[in-house]
This record gives structure tokens, sequence and C-alpha cells, in this order.
């Protein structure tokens, strides 16, 4: 199976980090106890996003990703599948917000996408304390590489 990179409604390119950072969720998805289906990490605009965030979600305001699961199966048999819609404008925010390298913020909300794929949520506190302590531990990850 495959993780793919495109752009939407934005000039945002993704060179020289594909493979890396393809080897990286599809070790993150193994450690879960999955196998990797078709992933699309699709970059985008902060506008083109919002315009998904209130079609499909019914939500009016920005955010820095939205994701589509199409994971198939039950335990060690699920195959994770489905789209990360990024907006890069938002990360960029984000990144200036918090203090943090461009490239650390987009490969959290990376993470974050893929955790969600996976059947992580961030609706609660609780859940929020979960999802942010795997953000970090995979990102943890991907600095010993």
């Amino acid at each position: 199976m495959a993780i793919h990179y495109l752009a939407q409604d934005c000039n945002f390119s993704f060179k020289g980090h594909k493979q890396a950072t393809t080897r990286w969720i599809q070790a993150a998805i193994k450690e879960e106890g999955a196998s990797t289906g078709e992933i699309s990490v699709v970059f985008c605009s902060a506008k083109y996003l919002l315009e998904l965030n209130r079609k499909y979600l019914n939500h009016d305001y920005d955010t820095d990703i939205i994701t589509f699961d199409d994971t198939e199966g039950e335990g060690t048999d699920r195959i994770i599948s489905g789209d990360l819609t990024i907006s890069i404008d938002m990360v960029r925010k984000n990144a200036d917000y918090y203090g943090v390298p461009f490239e650390t913020e987009l490969k959290r909300v990376i993470i974050h996408g893929v955790l969600h794929l996976l059947g992580y949520n961030d609706h609660t506190d609780n859940e929020r304390k979960e999802m942010r302590s795997k953000e970090d531990y995979y990102l943890n990850k991907l600095k010993e590489r």
C-alpha cells in the first residue's frame, strides 16, 4: 500500500521529506498493531480547509487538519486508510504561535491525523492528553531515526 503527498489550492512542496515521513508513518501504524493502506496527505490553503470544514463537519472555523477515515477491519486486521487534509497556512500560524519550527509543527499535525485514523480522539480533556502524549512519543521516535 502507499502514502501519497498532494497539494490542493496552495503552492506547498514536500520535496525531500516524503520517504522518511512515509517510513515514520508506517512504523507508527505498525507499532499500533495495524497495517498501512492507502493514505493521502493533502496540503492545502486555510480557505480550502475551511470550506471542507463547513461542508463536511458543519463547523465554521479554521483548523489545521481534517481527517477523512477509510480504515477497514478490526484489531490486528485493521488496514489504516484515509485522507489527511492539512492547512499549510494554519500550520505556519501555529508554529509561530507555539515558537516551534514549521517542520516540527507539520510533523505533529501529520501524526495527529494518523492517530485519528488509528482510532484516537481528542474530544475530551483525557483524550486530548492521550493524543498529545502519543504525538510527542512519535515525534521523539522520528528524532531517533
